[in-house]
């Protein structure tokens, strides 16, 4: 009897416990969109893109729920570091000022920067960044920050225009207001893919920068080993020696299906698919969803 009531009590126990976890509030993750390819919005405001979707991904490989909120970029560290969100996850390059402040998971992507001009004007990557050019970036990244350590703090004079989204400096440069704009290449693509016939890209700088979702110092919830054992459940492979991380991508997995959907793809194509594709990923299923996005986007 004893017996059979302990067993009632631990699995009344259980149950709660699993309906407490069921009930749990969705952590907070925010963002800046748009920032095409990573980050966007669709007709009916709802966040989208490589890092969204990735994020998705790992809260349902994880088992929680997360509650996706857009943010000025240069208020998302400060944010995370005050306990104002659970996680960013907004192209966030990894450096050493960053993780001063916060703490970042493992590399999920690794990028280099681009310098994107008006593609009648001519200009190579020295000429765009030489004496009197008007440069833009965004406020706080990592764009703007090479700029000032490696072009003003060598001397030579530009005119280092910061903006609030990178959206706002690329219209600036389409514009004629701007000669140049520093930015991610992949993003610095899809611009150039807004506006075939007025821009086109001077040149790479090889920073190979990686970027990383962020938690508060500590990591408090404990957020961080859930991500990254979901970031390897998911095709993740991150090896890092000397300070140098190495990515490898699984073929065929999800954060591979994930690279090609939103890396080539047409980004008009690319929201249309994702209009009939995202109830899989918001259900979780993550199978489904990247088969819908392949088979809508022809892949």
């Amino acid at each position: 009897m004893k017996g059979t009531i302990l067993l009632a009590c631990c699995l009344s126990f259980l149950i709660a416990l699993g309906s407490m976890a069921c009930g749990a509030e969705p952590y907070v993750v925010v963002t800046d969109a748009p920032w095409a390819p990573f980050e966007m919005v669709d007709n009916e405001g709802e966040f989208f893109g490589f890092d969204i979707d990735l994020i998705r991904a790992v809260a349902v490989t994880a088992g929680f729920s997360v509650d996706v909120k857009n943010v000025a970029f240069d208020a998302i560290v400060e944010m995370i570091r005050t306990g104002g969100a659970d996680i960013g996850a907004s192209g966030l390059t990894i450096t050493e000022d960053r993780a001063n402040a916060v703490d970042f998971s493992v590399p999920y992507y690794q990028s280099n920067q681009a310098v994107v001009i008006a593609a009648d004007t001519g200009l190579n990557l020295v000429t765009a960044l030489g004496d009197g050019s008007v440069v833009g970036a965004q406020n706080a990244t990592s764009g703007l920050w090479w700029l000032e350590d490696n072009v003003i703090a060598q001397g030579i004079d530009i005119d280092l225009r910061g903006y609030e989204t990178y959206p706002a400096a690329i219209l600036d440069l389409v514009n004629g207001r701007l000669d140049a704009v520093i930015q991610d290449e992949p993003a610095s693509q899809a611009s150039i893919a807004a506006y075939p016939d007025k821009l086109s890209i001077a040149g790479l700088i090889y920073t190979q920068e990686t970027f990383g979702f962020i938690t508060a110092k500590g990591d408090p919830s404990q957020l961080l080993p859930k991500i990254e054992t979901a970031l390897a459940a998911l095709g993740l492979t991150v090896e890092t020696v000397a300070g140098d991380s190495s990515l490898t991508i699984e073929p065929g997995s999800f954060v591979d299906s994930l690279l090609a959907i939103y890396f080539g793809p047409d980004l008009d194509a690319i929201a249309d698919a994702w209009q009939e594709s995202k109830d899989l990923l918001l259900d979780g299923d993550l199978p489904g969803y990247t088969q819908s996005m392949q088979d809508q986007l022809g892949l």
